[in-house]
């Protein structure tokens, strides 16, 4: 769905406008990755759904957003981040969930924060187009870039197939006001719902929460949305006891991270 006023909060471009190339919001998250189903909503063009793919060693990675031309977007992402990948010729075992021995795996990093460093400049892949893909069986299913995949849906009112097999971790990066906003409290209780549907007992829902006095701004994009606020009787600040009461442990407070306006907290629940 693409809309000329980014009512969705599908921004287009968005992460060019963000601080950091590599999310700092990741580096809070680096531990509950590793060999991990995730289930990135919202994802925009799929810049921090790479990230977790390629760096923290996910085994399958997939984004879903509501605008189809940001999912077109994301594709090219995925291709644009593997010609940029640094070869590198160290290896580590990793064992994946859905591998029956370990194997070696291309270790892209030592540690959080530690550039990937270019070895197809972004020149010759303006000028001649970027590398081709292996196939997975040179890959693996679950090497970056086969471990990452792409939908464009309505998550929050409409099941995908994915879901079927469900997830360990779901991340809601900068999308609960835009639910909330054009759903309405119902929306933003269904959400919640779908999301502890989805995951496997002991699973992970990270949630970047947005502040109430965000809500004026975004209000002012649409009539509908600021009709639609007028009615708004849930607050951000009662999300945590939403979530216990449908089955999530007590939030783990992340703490805030980002620069200026992308300065926010960061917070996981596990589903009971």
């Amino acid at each position: 769905m693409q809309t000329s006023v980014p009512i969705h909060g599908n921004y287009h471009g968005y992460y060019l406008k963000r601080p950091s190339r590599e999310d700092p919001r990741l580096a809070l998250l680096s531990s509950i990755f590793a060999g991990k189903r995730v289930l990135d909503i919202g994802c925009n063009e799929g810049w921090v759904t790479c990230e977790i793919a390629q760096l923290w060693c996910a085994s399958k990675v997939l984004g879903v957003d509501i605008d189809d031309s940001l999912i077109r977007g994301a594709w090219r992402r995925r291709r644009s981040v593997w010609s940029s990948q640094s070869p590198g010729d160290e290896t580590t075992p990793v064992l994946s969930v859905h591998d029956t021995e370990e194997r070696p795996r291309k270790r892209l990093r030592e540690e959080p924060g530690r550039s990937v460093l270019n070895y197809f400049p972004a020149s010759l892949e303006h000028t001649f187009g970027p590398l081709s893909i292996p196939p997975s069986q040179i890959r693996g299913r679950h090497a970056f870039p086969h471990n990452v995949s792409f939908r464009a849906a309505d998550w929050v009112n409409n099941e995908i197939l994915e879901d079927k097999d469900h997830y360990d971790v779901v991340i809601a990066f900068s999308i609960s006001k835009w639910i909330h906003l054009n759903g309405g409290d119902d929306a933003l209780m269904r959400f919640f719902h779908r999301v502890h549907s989805v995951l496997d007992t002991g699973g992970v829902f990270v949630l970047e929460p947005q502040t109430w006095d965000t809500y004026a701004k975004a209000k002012r994009m649409d009539q509908r949305l600021k009709e639609n606020a007028t009615n708004l009787k849930l607050r951000p600040h009662q999300f945590e006891s939403l979530l216990c009461s449908i089955g999530f442990g007590p939030a783990q407070h992340l703490g805030t991270t980002g620069e200026g306006g992308f300065c926010r907290p960061v917070d996981i629940y596990v589903k009971l």
